[in-house]
């Protein structure tokens, strides 16, 4: 299992907007073959700042799977254009 982890900056005024776009995407990402779990996590400090973690059975499955499937455009359609900066996307395996 590997960890998908992206510190997603809103563009200000726009939160609530993301929350319901993201709410569609999240069916999007949930049926992809080697998905197994996510959460979103809004900044206590920065309320215009979410967590995005992401639980795939493998590096791959996000990379190759997802990235190259239809559903990713319409992932990338319903919230790229809410992100400023674009986020760092990186993936951990687990060490404990």
């Amino acid at each position: 299992m590997i960890l998908e982890q992206a510190i997603l900056h809103v563009l200000p005024g726009k939160t609530n907007e993301f929350e319901l776009a993201f709410n569609q995407a999240q069916q999007i990402i949930s049926k992809m073959q080697g998905y197994i779990d996510h959460e979103l996590q809004r900044c206590i400090e920065n309320p215009d700042q979410y967590l995005l973690l992401v639980r795939w059975e493998t590096l791959e499955a996000h990379t190759i799977g997802f990235r190259g499937s239809s559903g990713y455009l319409e992932w990338k359609e319903l919230l790229h254009h809410f992100y400023d900066p674009f986020p760092v996307v990186e993936h951990y395996t687990k060490v404990f």
